[in-house]
């Protein structure tokens, strides 16, 4: 199988919609919001208006996450953006590992009856390249530390430290932050190591 992934652009908005937006247009869904705004701003986005609001993040320069394709049909996404964009930015429970412009990378979804595929490596792979070609300097994830223990599939979104370390990342550091029951670290993986490291 070749996974193609691709920035959720505004063209791309409707497959935005199929992997996060609610089979009646009118629910109230996450549409991957709830870690992209302040906590005030996700309350106050109810029904259509969030799927709205997404849209808006689709028409801006940098996209709000990617999209993975089996051909044609849409079966994945990861949203990555700037850490100073997301509340991230301000989290007691999730420490800064210095003082460096990274971007984040904190939901990541395969649709159901596409999962066990190796979609999600293909998703945060996708947005590592995403991030790099916006001249991030390091990407930065913050999945569980499960110690091989399952992860329930409601919280798995965050990932697992063993598919950020597949992918190359290096634990930073721990956090205070706990997910289905299992501690949260820091997964880092430098983007231009050349210009970090003269």
């Amino acid at each position: 199988m070749s996974i193609e992934v691709k920035p959720a652009t505004a063209a791309r908005f409707d497959d935005v919609a199929t992997m996060l937006g609610p089979k009646n247009p009118i629910s109230s869904v996450c549409w991957c919001l709830s870690h992209r705004v302040d906590s005030k701003t996700n309350r106050e986005l109810v029904g259509p208006a969030r799927g709205e609001y997404v849209r808006k993040l689709c028409d801006r320069d940098a996209a709000p996450g990617v999209l993975a394709y089996d051909g044609a049909d849409v079966v994945g996404w990861a949203a990555v953006a700037a850490r100073a964009e997301l509340p991230f930015a301000r989290s007691t429970k999730i420490p800064y590992v210095d003082d460096l412009p990274v971007w984040s990378v904190w939901c990541i979804r395969v649709r159901p009856g596409h999962r066990g595929k190796g979609i999600s490596h293909a998703l945060l792979q996708g947005a590592v390249e995403y991030a790099r070609s916006r001249r991030a300097p390091a990407i930065e994830g913050y999945p569980v530390d499960n110690m091989g223990r399952k992860v329930d599939l409601t919280m798995a979104y965050v990932g697992t430290r063993r598919m950020f370390e597949r992918a190359g990342f290096t634990k930073a550091a721990n956090t205070e932050s706990v997910s289905g029951g299992f501690p949260r670290v820091i997964m880092r993986l430098d983007l231009q190591p050349s210009a970090l490291h003269p």
